[in-house]
């Protein structure tokens, strides 16, 4: 059971010490800046999807709702998609959009969950659980296909960002029929910024990061969450129904209800109430027993440091295409204290890892090889060169930064 929980954790392992690509063509390309809000109270929304209706192409926005697209020239005549739980998709046509303007604002208005002159049957909760994991195989993608995905880690000290590194990768996955044993990560391109402050004599960084696309697709990689072994450990409940690109959503709530040797979880499965497709998983490890957290993600630290775990929580969504769901956005946070021995006050860091996929080829005649993979045990920040080049990025679609991220940069630059 410890090898299975291990696999799923490997995105969080926390190291501390003190101290080519799927080819994009060169063509000119029409971008798209925007920002995704609420129509009744202008809220801004967090990791909306955008698309490009038809293709591949797409991002999310920063949890400041903003966005940037890049679509080729000939796209111009497409529709962009904008889709969040509990809101009506909007849509507009690429052409449509005012070119002299900084900023489109794209308004989202929410979207009640009206079930009519109906009978609803009730809802036996683990049971439909079961039958969402029955239908995996029928309901997401049968095909080996190659992605293209942008990844981003953060660590805090406080409120000090201390490390950030991201990267375009590459992502191989073999058919959801099959398990993730011979999926492979490719970073293509990355960069870094480390504070040398002296100050920030305890590194931290994310074991395993990129790999986070094989190892919490939790479809593929079920571990203690959704493996028909670990249904009984686990208290299921209906909460209420969502609307998802326009799609009615079971939304079950789930809790531990036995005891093992490793942490389990708590959180919420939304499933597609026509296809029983699981969309969405929102999920975060118990702390009852700090010690069984501490021994789950922890890897390595220096001697006399205490470590006090406070928090670790997910974030996965799929997004439908056709009859067809696949990966879409990845989001990992861990939320810690550490102190030394024999000093009165303790620092709280937080470390954060997000993926989205931006473009996917289906039967790709290429693989990635093991050689050339990202490493379970290794660490983003010591395979990539620092930067700063406002064209890094090129053609490829990314997360793009909150504006305190940017200022973080700003400032980052400045000491290197």
């Amino acid at each position: 059971m410890k090898s299975i929980n291990r696999s799923l954790l490997f995105c969080v392992l926390l190291f501390l010490c003190v101290v080519s690509a799927m080819a994009q063509d060169d063509v000119s390309l029409f971008t798209i800046n925007g920002v995704v809000k609420d129509f009744r109270t202008k809220r801004l929304l967090s990791y909306a999807t955008v698309t490009v209706l038809g293709t591949n192409v797409g991002t999310v926005t920063n949890s400041d709702g903003i966005f940037v697209l890049k679509c080729p020239v000939d796209k111009k005549t497409a529709v962009i998609e904008v889709s969040h739980i509990g809101y009506q998709t909007s849509k507009i046509v690429v052409g449509n959009i005012d070119q002299n303007e900084k900023e489109t604002v794209f308004y989202l208005s929410s979207k009640e969950v009206v079930l009519g002159n109906v009978t609803v049957s009730p809802v036996n909760p683990s049971e439909l659980v079961a039958q969402a994991i029955s239908k995996i195989s029928a309901n997401y993608s049968n095909a080996p296909a190659m992605y293209t995905g942008f990844y981003r880690e953060t660590v805090q000290k406080k409120k000090k960002y201390i490390n950030i590194a991201e990267a375009v990768i590459n992502v191989y996955k073999t058919p959801y029929s099959q398990n993730n044993g011979r999926d492979r990560i490719r970073v293509s391109k990355g960069r870094k910024l480390v504070s040398p402050n002296p100050k920030d004599t305890l590194s931290v960084a994310l074991q395993g990061g990129p790999n986070s696309a094989i190892f919490l697709d939790m479809v593929k990689n079920p571990g203690l969450l959704l493996s028909n072994d670990c249904l009984g450990y686990y208290h299921y409940e209906f909460v209420n129904y969502a609307s998802i690109e326009n799609r009615l959503q079971y939304i079950i709530s789930f809790t531990p209800r036995v005891t093992v040797s490793d942490p389990l979880y708590e959180g919420l499965i939304y499933i597609d109430k026509e296809t029983l497709t699981i969309t969405r998983i929102e999920f975060s490890m118990e702390m009852a027993n700090k010690e069984k957290v501490t021994d789950a993600i922890l890897q390595k630290k220096p001697f006399g440091l205490h470590f006090n775990p406070i928090s670790v929580s997910y974030l996965v969504n799929y997004r439908r295409m056709g009859d067809l769901s696949y990966l879409n956005y990845v989001r990992a946070e861990v939320k810690f204290k550490c102190d030394w021995k024999k000093k009165l006050f303790h620092t709280n860091y937080g470390v954060v890892s997000e993926m989205v996929m931006t473009d996917r080829k289906d039967n790709p005649e290429e693989k990635i090889s093991g050689k050339e993979s990202f490493r379970d045990n290794g660490i983003l920040s010591d395979e990539v060169k620092n930067f700063y080049d406002s064209n890094f990025w090129g053609n490829y679609n990314i997360i793009e930064p909150t504006e305190s991220l940017e200022h973080a940069i700003a400032k980052l630059k400045k000491l290197q």
